[in-house]
């Protein structure tokens, strides 16, 4: 059979054009197996981020039961009866411990009803139990208290009474039985007379949890299901905090509840801290995961620094959280560990350093936090993080491992199949710890996820390097998208997949013990030349815009916007953005990611984009973008990113990383230049970046190959990136004792754009069939936009 190779012309979204079917041949050589293929290749990372901890997978119903999310009672709300005047305040006078410092005070005139919605409503199910608890106090003031769970119609699910409050904290608790079932119900504490009630700690929780140590059922399946091999916790940004102040210290997340130390997250919400360090150990025991812990290394967002002389306290909190997760009973923390429930160690044997840090600050405090833990727990492996910048990792002490982290384009990824081909084996193990298609990805397509896959294919092909990769991000409340997309989308009581959670089940449950050598002829795919609009955008900061003018390169203008009116002709995105016109600028205020207003014309190609840029406040800069053919690009020249240090052009990938910073309040001249495939930005009349983004190529068809000893299968891996289905010759090369029945899980759908949602949990999900073949050798069709998994049984 004659294969043809084929370069083809592309779209925007990489689809292939002028065929109905193209051809290709792989062959899979099983007589001579590879190298073993890690164990740990496929985890998990779980970032409290989106609201995954609080209203997500720790299922505590009430919102702000502490109240320690602010100065005023969020989430909470007062109604009096008639001729009631009851009014409520946040007050720390005498609180319930010196860990949670606020209260909410009642000064009592009448009746009255307190109401908790939780996190965009309470799920409560029929015949199921809720516990609630509250720590009580009155002054002049005994209650009793009603305590009501309403559904959304105002019927009444449980009920109980307390009595009895003193003019000292005590619990109050009480066992309430569902009569009906209600996603959306809310909580209600209502009571009556003269005086002083003070609240903390009003809680409500489900009585069933997954193996009943604390979680959210549905969610910890959901994580089950992709049998994880390890998760890191608790974080990226999470563990590095907005300030040294607000940075992550574990030892504020144990022991009782009441007694963690509430924490600002820089996702913008307060954590209860309710899921802590002993509730990750016991969540990575239940799923059989290897933990892997990241600790802060004295590094914080803003960029400020612990300095050396006073990294004592973080290096002590490394190996106090060894101690805690593996001590013996008898130690200090071990036996603080055994008071919680887990006498046992937990067996950490992976400990992250940091959160995607580098440069001389990370190298000085890695060395610092090596050396201790490698005096005191030799067994530890170590993973370094690498800089975003330049990809530089620290070099001594040597790390065992090193994390990288890609957020790109579907091409992007399939370009990187190859990436570790070439790796120097010598070199560090690779942990690719977060990675994710995050353009022309709507909120998790199948084209995002059949990107992923392709590079998916080349980590499994190189897992003698890559020896642990996960998605992220891994939650995510859809009424709280501080990022998009992710893994697993829920509410109150429900949740679903992206197609991207299907690749990474589809890859963990079809492992295979040693890689067999493969090769793939499926031809290239050229990309078009890049064109399309122009933008502007900010990343948690507020800045203005002025004099926008885009022109040709014979001098014609194609856009100009002085703002002299309105925002006419710009499209205005960004979740929580804040766009305003005003004396011919064009403003955004609120500290948010990936704000952008666009303009222009998705057939410009080459172009000169020119503009007057300020900063008004915030963590970072500007963005000014280019090329821009779907409102998820992101192309663009970041001005004083990476909090305020760096300038770089990020297209598929950050190209071209320098120190930079902007100050706030002065006005910056622009220009971008984009001429064929090179790029130049000048700031201030200074050219800054000179790169050249030439056309590149990926493939229709990637693929890897393994043997599962277990099984005795031949599991073949095929992603078909192409918009048409490849006919295909399959070779398995010197496979003996081939029983001729196959099994394949196919993910596929009608468009390449196709999501799932809520309301259409399954649109985007594998199917199952078997097949038949003869010898060692057949032909199978893979289809358009594809990702499939291919068993071989032996004998």
């Amino acid at each position: 059979m004659k294969f043809i190779k084929t370069v083809l012309l592309i779209s925007a979204g990489c689809l292939l054009t002028n065929l109905v079917f193209a051809q290709a041949a792989i062959t899979v050589d099983a007589a001579k197996p590879g190298h073993a293929v890690s164990p740990m290749l496929w985890g998990i990372f779980f970032e409290d981020i989106n609201l995954s901890a609080d209203g997500g997978i720790y299922p505590e119903l009430v919102r702000n039961r502490s109240f320690e999310d602010s100065g005023q009672p969020d989430h909470w709300t007062l109604t009096n009866a008639p001729g009631g005047n009851t009014t409520m305040t946040i007050e720390g006078a005498r609180p319930l411990n010196t860990f949670n410092l606020h209260y909410l005070r009642l000064d009592v005139h009448g009746g009255f009803t307190l109401e908790n919605d939780g996190y965009w409503g309470m799920n409560i199910v029929q015949g199921e139990g809720y516990a609630f608890k509250a720590a009580a106090r009155g002054e002049n003031f005994s209650g009793p208290l009603t305590v009501k769970i309403i559904g959304s119609a105002g019927a009444v699910l449980a009920r109980g009474e307390i009595s009895g409050l003193t003019s000292d904290w005590r619990y109050h608790a009480l066992d309430l039985a569902a009569s009906d079932s209600d996603p959306t119900a809310h909580l209600e504490i209502s009571g009556a007379g003269h005086g002083v009630l003070c609240l903390d700690m009003v809680s409500l929780m489900p009585d069933r949890t997954w193996k009943n140590h604390g979680l959210r059922a549905d969610l910890c399946q959901a994580l089950d299901a992709l049998h994880p091999s390890f998760m890191r916790f608790p974080g990226g940004n999470w563990i590095e905090g907005d300030d040294i102040a607000h940075m992550y210290h574990w030892k504020s997340t144990i022991g009782d509840i009441d007694a963690r130390t509430p924490l600002w997250n820089t996702w913008g919400y307060n954590t209860t801290q309710g899921l802590g360090f002993y509730e990750y150990l016991q969540l990575c025991e239940d799923l059989g995961a290897e933990p892997v812990f990241g600790i802060n290394c004295g590094m914080a967002l803003n960029g400020r620094v612990v300095p050396s002389s006073r990294m004592g306290q973080w290096i002590q909190d490394a190996l106090d959280a060894i101690q805690y997760a593996n001590g013996p009973t008898n130690s200090v923390w071990g036996s603080l560990r055994a008071q919680a429930g887990h006498p046992a160690p937990f067996h950490l044997k992976y400990m992250e350093i940091g959160n995607e840090n580098g440069g001389p600050a990370y190298w000085q405090r890695w060395a610092l936090l090596v050396n201790a833990i490698r005096a005191n727990y030799p067994g530890i492996k170590l993973i370094a993080t690498s800089s975003l910048m330049d990809g530089t990792h620290p070099l001594n002490p040597r790390p065992d491992i090193v994390d990288e982290h890609y957020y790109e384009s579907p091409g992007a990824f399939m370009r990187r199949a190859g990436q570790y081909d070439h790796y120097d084996r010598r070199g560090p193990k690779i942990f690719v710890g977060e990675y994710a298609v995050t353009q022309k990805a709507g909120q998790g397509n199948l084209r995002a996820a059949v990107g992923e896959a392709a590079f998916m294919t080349g980590l499994e092909r190189n897992s003698d390097v890559v020896k642990m990769a996960s998605y992220a991000p891994l939650f995510v409340n859809v009424h709280h998208r501080a990022w998009n997309p992710d893994l697993i989308s829920f509410d109150s009581s429900r949740w679903y997949g992206s197609p991207s959670y299907h690749v990474q089940r589809m890859f963990s449950n079809n492992r295979g013990d040693v890689t067999l050598p493969i090769a793939v002829d499926s031809g290239e795919v050229k990309e078009k030349p890049a064109s399309g609009c122009i933008g502007v955008g900010t990343w948690n900061t507020a800045a203005e815009f002025k004099d926008v003018k885009v022109t040709a390169p014979d001098g014609k203008v194609l856009f100009a916007s002085d703002f002299s009116r309105n925002a006419g002709g710009w499209k205005l995105l960004g979740a929580g953005a804040q766009w305003s016109v005003q004396d011919g600028v064009l403003r955004q205020t609120a500290q948010r990611e990936f704000i952008r207003a666009l303009a222009g014309d998705n057939s410009w190609t080459d172009y000169t984009l020119e503009l007057k840029a300020r900063k008004l406040a915030g963590r970072e800069g500007f963005l000014v973008l280019f090329h821009i053919r779907n409102d998820q690009d992101r192309n663009w020249w970041n001005i004083a990113g990476w909090n305020n240090t760096q300038d770089a052009v990020e297209l598929d990938g950050t190209r071209d990383g320098k120190s930079g910073h902007v100050e706030t309040g002065r006005w910056y001249d622009i220009r971008v230049q984009l001429q064929g495939d090179r790029i130049r930005c000048w700031l201030d009349g200074k050219l800054i970046h000179d790169i050249r983004e030439p056309r590149l190529t990926t493939h229709a068809l990637y693929a890897s190959a393994a043997h599962d000893s277990r099984t005795g299968d031949i599991i073949l891996k095929v992603v078909n990136t192409a918009s048409v289905p490849v006919r295909t010759e399959i070779n398995l090369r010197g496979a003996r004792d081939l029983t001729g029945a196959g099994r394949a899980i196919v993910l596929t759908s009608d468009s390449p754009w196709d999501e799932n949602s809520l309301a259409q949990p399954t649109r985007v999900s594998p199917e199952t069939e078997t097949f038949n073949f003869h010898g060692d050798a057949l032909r199978r069709t893979f289809p358009g936009n594809s990702v499939t998994v291919l068993r071989f049984a032996e004998r």
